[in-house]
């Protein structure tokens, strides 16, 4: 069911200047700056292997087999999820 919504925008004339406006600039510490440009490097390089595209494909592959059987994939779900209960509760 769709529903409209009023949106109501109040423009003040002026068009905004990125130059005029402040410029709020934070210092973020070297220690996470560092951490922040490995991960990234790391998605990166990721993301170009064949893994990440074997992971996609995957990834298609079971959408489209629980599209096509819901019932079996909610089965084998629930199968799953009982084994990984009963190896967790064997472990306490």
């Amino acid at each position: 069911m769709e529903q409209e919504v009023q949106v109501t925008i109040h423009h003040s004339g002026e068009p905004t200047d990125p130059v005029r406006e402040p410029q709020h600039e934070t210092s973020i510490p070297e220690p996470l700056k560092e951490i922040s440009d490995i991960i990234s490097e790391t998605f990166s390089s990721f993301k170009e292997s064949e893994s990440y595209d074997w992971l996609v494909n995957s990834a298609e592959k079971t959408s489209t087999y629980i599209k096509k059987y819901p019932t079996q994939a909610m089965l084998v779900s629930l199968g799953a999820g009982a084994l990984f209960g009963l190896l967790i509760n064997k472990r306490r």
